[in-house]
Parts: C-alpha cells; sequence; structure tokens
C-alpha cells in the first residue's frame, strides 16, 4: 500500500475572500520517481469526493500497468483543502482551542486549492509539470492553475468540466445543501452532524452525475406485471447515500460544493476568453456526450478560448461519471494528444 504524507505548512494560507487559514496541513500521495530530467512529473488534481489516492479512484488510468504508470512517471495528487481525507477541513481539530469548526468552517474558492497546490509544489522542489489532469472539480483545479502559471505546466488534459461553474451547477449544488442543512443535526456540529441530510444530497446530486438512459438501463424493475413494494430505483439512491455517509461528512461536503461555485477563471481578469487566452500549456479537452452537469457546450468553449487546445468527446452511457469510467476512452485520447503534441 502507498501511504500519504503530510505537509504542514509554516504560515497561514491567506484566502481569496478574506483572513487566512491557520495551522494548514496538506495530505498528498506520490508514486513512482522523479527521473534525472526531472521532467516526467503527472499531478493529477481529484474532485468533489475523492482523495489523494489516485491509484485508488482512478483505476485503469493510474497505478502499476496503467496509462499513468509509476514507473515511468512521477504522480503526484493532494487531497484538498475543505475535504476530510487528511488535508485541512471543517472536521479538524484547529484554532487556540483545538476543535473542529463544522460549519463555522471559513468559505473558500477553487484559487485557495490552487494555492495549497503551490505550496506542495514548491515543497517538492517541482519547477516544471510535465501534465496536469483533474476532472469535474478537478479540471477546475487544473485550469485555474493553468491560468495563473502559464509556464509552469507542458500539458493540461481537462475532463467534463468548465471555465465557471455554471447557474445550473450551482443550483443542482444549493438543492444538496439545502437538503443537508434541513438536517437539524447539521447546525449542532459534531462527526455525525448532517448525516441523514448528507444521505438525501447524494441521492440529488446522482441524478445530475448519471443519465435518463443509464438509470433506464440499470434501475428499470424487470417484471412488467408486479407492483413492486420497493422500486429498483429507489433502493439504489438509498444505497449510494449510505455508501457516502459512511466514507464522508455532510460539513465537508457543504464546503466542497460552495468551492466548486466560486470557480470562475475570469473574475478580476477579464471575463473567461481573456483569462482562458493565458494558458500556454498544450491542451486537451474532453467533453461527455450524456454529461447533462457538465454539458459538451463548457468543453467546446475552454477548447476554443485556449490557444491550440485539442477538443474531443466521450460517447459514454454514464453521464458525468464518465470521467472516472470511461479509462480506455480517456487512453485513447491521450495517446492522440501527446502524439500531436510531439509533431509540434
Amino acid at each position: 500500500m502507498n501511504e500519504p504524507a503530510v505537509l504542514h505548512l509554516s504560515q497561514p494560507l491567506p484566502l481569496e475572500c478574506g483572513g487566512t487559514l491557520p495551522d494548514v496541513q496538506i495530505t498528498y500521495h506520490t508514486y513512482g520517481t522523479l527521473n534525472a530530467e526531472r521532467d516526467n512529473v503527472v499531478w493529477v488534481c481529484h474532485a468533489l469526493t475523492a482523495n489523494s489516492d489516485a491509484a485508488e479512484w482512478w483505476p485503469g488510468l493510474v497505478g502499476p500497468g496503467h496509462y499513468f504508470d509509476p514507473a515511468d512517471w512521477y504522480i503526484v495528487c493532494a487531497n484538498i483543502l475543505g475535504s476530510c481525507y487528511g488535508t485541512t477541513g471543517p472536521a479538524t481539530p484547529t484554532g487556540p482551542r483545538n476543535r473542529p469548526l463544522y460549519q463555522a468552517f471559513p468559505r473558500l474558492t477553487v484559487r485557495d486549492l490552487v494555492a495549497a497546490h503551490e505550496q506542495l509544489r514548491q515543497h517538492l522542489g517541482l519547477a516544471k509539470i510535465h501534465t496536469v489532469i483533474g476532472g469535474s472539480l478537478g479540471g477546475q483545479q487544473a485550469i485555474e492553475w493553468a491560468v495563473q502559471q502559464p509556464g509552469l505546466f507542458e500539458h493540461v488534459v481537462l475532463l467534463a468540466t468548465n471555465a465557471r461553474h455554471s447557474a445550473w451547477g450551482i443550483a443542482f449544488n444549493e438543492a444538496q445543501r439545502l437538503a443537508i442543512q434541513a438536517d437539524c443535526t447539521y447546525q449542532g456540529g459534531g462527526p455525525e452532524g448532517g448525516s441523514a441530510g448528507l444521505r438525501a444530497a447524494r441521492a440529488i446530486a446522482l441524478l445530475s452525475y448519471r443519465s435518463h438512459d443509464a438509470y433506464g438501463r440499470t434501475q428499470t424493475d424487470p417484471d412488467d406485471d408486479a407492483l413492486p413494494a420497493f422500486y429498483r430505483a429507489s433502493s439504489y439512491q438509498q444505497y449510494q447515500g449510505d455508501k457516502l455517509v459512511a466514507r464522508f461528512n455532510a460539513y465537508s461536503y457543504v464546503t466542497l460544493s460552495q468551492i466548486m461555485d466560486s470557480h470562475h477563471v475570469g473574475r478580476g481578469r477579464g471575463g473567461v476568453e481573456a483569462a482562458l487566452a493565458r494558458v500556454r500549456a498544450r491542451t486537451l479537452v474532453l467533453g461527455i456526450t450524456s454529461d447533462v452537469l457538465f454539458p459538451v457546450s463548457e468543453q467546446q468553449e475552454l477548447a476554443r478560448h485556449i490557444p491550440g487546445a485539442m477538443y474531443a468527446e466521450m460517447d459514454s452511457p454514464y453521464g458525468h461519471d464518465g470521467f472516472l469510467i470511461e479509462t480506455a476512452q480517456i487512453a485513447h485520447f491521450l495517446d492522440r494528444f501527446y502524439v500531436q503534441t510531439f509533431a509540434h
């Protein structure tokens, strides 16, 4: 098992919304070894409820024998601020009383996540990154970082993500937060606070992660003549809610969904088009035809305004979750992308 490492920042981390986050720790995984030229770095940015063990949640793409193989690459993945997998978040004891802040945890943005990545990059002594890759919230981190530091990356790979979080996406997130905040245990704090609300929030989220056709294929009740006491689709929603409650907490979920809402590369930079024009890395943008949360029009916008970007679409029955599942398709497009890059 590849054990995580922890970086403790020596100074409080300034936040975009004002103030600072004290006593920051960043939990991260690395796989493989830096080569002599130090040019084989792949940085993986994870999505909403994932962790720093990219080989665990992105099998088929990261890990021994897969596309980004530690035998060839030095792979870094950091758990993001606000999460509950080792990096400072709402459930982390902090401050003079050494207690979790829970719902009083400060507001964070995608730019704050990137600031933490920057601290870790400098700690690891990485002057150049061959490829930064991420999907969904991970892609939002990757494009924000590439806008901030155009000279740092040789390649950027963006999957099922956007330049600015949409009103549609924010509305989905707010519906989930309303479910959590309606749970009377949420306001009281504590490790189990908001768990019933989180269960409901996950059920809402799944409707945006998958598609009408995907539910139709896998969750339709098989007997046309029976009146089920409990429908298969209902059981599936409850099962997925229980799974998330067992491994996550409501306070991190609220914090991270608000971080996603904050994503806007054009804020303070003259708009999205001007911000994306700053990117200098060779860029691959992948959309998913069945994605209702991040429709392909959002990836097309990224590709249209990032200089020289390559755009492709994956056909997948899995909706937004396709960026986690369709690793064979992702590998195919990565091959095409790197060949195109070498041709330049």
